[in-house]
């Protein structure tokens, strides 16, 4: 657990309440947590996603295991303890989005049940929705877009998830979402429908 380093700080609240963006957005904030292997699919979804709902008038973001570590985790590595502050942090940034009443997509490899936990445990009851992107290791490995399974099986980048790092499947996910069998259209529709059904959004 993090410890608390700065004192002196206090909580801010606004005028406008989560209620107020709720009716002006008509949608309810929540955090979509795709996990799965790389090469499952998480990202290529992700961005279906995020064009459907922005298509359909909802606000959306994608925040992208990459592109976070271009930025914001750029000081950490892979190592199981940088792989936990890793989704730490973007829990936090998640919560935040969703207070915002935006739809969060978030992108991550995230193999430690704990650490997903985790990041549900940072939002309120119903704002944290876990897809398992799930895709047999054969299946993403034939996939390997960047060439990384190769270097791990070479042992070229180490501890690398599914190789030589541990992954930890979901046992309780909202959605599991098998790409081997399913299209990335038809992954999208799966998590669009459930958003409808469950009130997040109106189509």
């Amino acid at each position: 657990m993090i410890q608390q380093k700065a004192t002196n700080i206090k909580w801010h609240h606004g005028k406008i309440t989560r209620d107020d963006r709720v009716k002006l957005m008509k949608q309810k904030g929540v955090t979509i947590w795709l996990t799965g292997l790389s090469g499952s699919g998480k990202s290529t979804i992700a961005v279906e996603l995020e064009h459907a709902l922005l298509e359909n008038r909802h606000q959306a973001y994608i925040l992208d295991g990459d592109n976070i570590r271009y930025g914001l985790n750029k000081n950490l590595g892979f190592s199981p303890e940088d792989r936990s502050e890793n989704i730490r942090r973007i829990g936090e940034v998640a919560k935040l989005f969703t207070d915002a009443n935006i739809i969060t997509i978030t992108a991550f490899i995230s193999p430690y049940s704990a650490d997903r936990d985790n990041a549900r445990k940072f939002q309120k009851e119903g704002e944290f929705v876990e897809v398992y992107v799930k895709c047999p290791l054969k299946v993403c490995e034939e996939r390997d877009t960047k060439g990384l399974y190769k270097k791990a099986r070479a042992g070229e980048v180490k501890e690398f998830t599914g190789i030589s790092a541990p992954y930890e499947e979901p046992l309780n996910s909202e959605i599991t979402i098998d790409t081997s069998k399913l299209s990335v259209e038809e992954s999208t529709r799966v998590i669009l429908n459930y958003l409808e059904k469950k009130g997040y959004i109106k189509f």
